[in-house]
């Protein structure tokens, strides 16, 4: 498995968008994805919580890592749906995606985003989305 991680770290790594924001895939297993990343204050809003965007960018990402995980070749998200459940603050955000069903062209997946800190994890959003293959990529 370390050497399919290392694959999938290096294509999310290959976004621009990002290496912007700072998120890297902590880990894979047979279950779940989990997507990373360190808070710092450019991505709070006014009242210092992390930015509904960047919540929703983990959330969006996860799942569609968890799709193509479970798929294999190039994915996009059709669509998704975020239902943001406290307000985030932390040292780090952690998004939690996995496979609810795959077919041989679409799959849901769901993820919870939480927000950590050296004491606690609280989930903040939870999200579901379709994933489907592109062809052509």
């Amino acid at each position: 498995m370390s050497e399919f991680l290392e694959r999938v770290r290096t294509s999310v790594a290959a976004q621009p968008f990002t290496k912007l924001l700072g998120a890297f895939v902590e880990s894979i297993d047979d279950d779940a994805i989990v997507l990373a990343l360190p808070m710092r204050d450019e991505l709070k809003q006014q009242y210092g919580f992390a930015h509904g965007g960047v919540l929703s960018y983990l959330a969006d990402n996860a799942l569609t890592i968890a799709g193509a995980v479970s798929m294999g070749g190039p994915v996009l998200t059709s669509e998704f749906k975020i239902n943001y459940v406290r307000p985030a603050m932390g040292t780090k955000l952690i998004a939690r995606a996995k496979v609810i069903y795959a077919g041989k062209r679409q799959a849901v997946c769901r993820c919870d985003v939480y927000a950590q800190n050296a004491e606690s994890e609280k989930l903040v959003a939870t999200a579901q989305g379709t994933i489907v293959q592109v062809e052509g990529v």
